[in-house]
């Protein structure tokens, strides 16, 4: 059977402006390098507080030292390269709504590297199964913002088994120092191995884990009987009730799993946005960044 993706350039690029309109009406844009710099900011010198600046950066103990206020100036490391590390295994090809998962992947990626672009960074790219199938290294421009569109929209590289392991192992080897990184899956079939690895590569990059799922991930359909569940990786079917009991059953098995995917990406040091395939993932995503923001000021 040939694999046929649905994503087309042009409504891709439709979502991207909407996204970016959004974007930059929230102030996103032009505030991501305060957001995400955080491990690129080397100290320069101290210099006397103002009242235009911000009472947080004041450094009391030099201030103490020299009778005056004084805040840290730090000096910026430019041109970070910034990784777009995504699922593209059999479980991504998913969908119960208007759009697969993979669909819903591919136009987030495009809406976060299009802004990313534009403040000057590098992106790449790293799409996975139980291994690496594509990787692009990062750069700049647009011509190369359309080369990874069109990767990420090619069927060779869709379907296949899952290993988070392997992926973060190649990011751990390939990604530079001080570099950004955006996971983005929907955590079904993780290995054994998958929190170790996540959190050694969290020393090496400042982890977001983009957790895109759909609907029925996570609630059975309800008063529709008998309905099949099917492995996205081996195939292999189950006939199931979707009575009350089963359908409870499986809400409980999927909450306590999302739970420890939780607790797992907190102790590994990466944050975590949650994202539903009906729903728009610009909210989400503008709230994130806000919350980030905060944390960093």
């Amino acid at each position: 059977m040939v694999l046929e993706l649905r994503v087309n350039v042009s409504s891709v690029m439709r979502e991207l402006d909407v996204a970016m309109r959004v974007l930059t009406e929230a102030r996103i844009v032009s505030r991501y390098r305060r957001i995400f710099k955080g491990r690129g900011l080397e100290f320069e010198d101290f210099r006397n507080y103002t009242e235009d600046d911000d009472s947080s950066r004041i450094d009391w103990k030099a201030s103490k030292r020299v009778n005056k206020l004084l805040i840290r100036q730090f000096k910026e490391e430019r041109d970070m390269n910034v990784y777009f590390i995504v699922d593209v295994s059999s479980s991504m090809l998913f969908g119960s709504t208007k759009k697969l998962k993979y669909e819903y992947a591919a136009e987030l990626v495009a809406a976060l590297s299009h802004f990313i672009l534009q403040s000057g960074d590098r992106i790449g790219l790293v799409m996975f199964t139980d291994k690496v199938v594509k990787y692009i290294e990062p750069a700049k421009g647009q011509d190369h913002f359309y080369v990874m569109l069109q990767t990420l929209l090619d069927p060779k590289y869709y379907g296949g088994r899952y290993n988070l392991s392997n992926a973060m192992n190649f990011v751990m080897r390939t990604a530079t120092e001080k570099s950004l990184g955006f996971l983005i899956t929907d955590f079904i079939g993780l290995d054994r191995n998958w929190e170790r690895s996540m959190k050694l590569v969290s020393t090496k990059l400042d982890g977001v884990a983009m957790m895109v799922r759909d609907p029925r991930d996570r609630k059975l359909p309800s008063g529709v009987g008998q309905v099949v569940i099917s492995d996205p990786f081996t195939g292999k079917e189950m006939l199931v009730d979707s009575n009350d009991e089963s359908r409870m059953d499986y809400e409980r098995y999927v909450a306590r799993q999302e739970d420890h995917i939780r607790h797992a990406l907190k102790e590994s040091s990466w944050d975590l946005v949650e994202l539903s395939t009906d729903e728009s993932f610009i909210v989400p995503v503008i709230q994130f960044l806000k919350r980030r923001e905060i944390l960093f000021r």
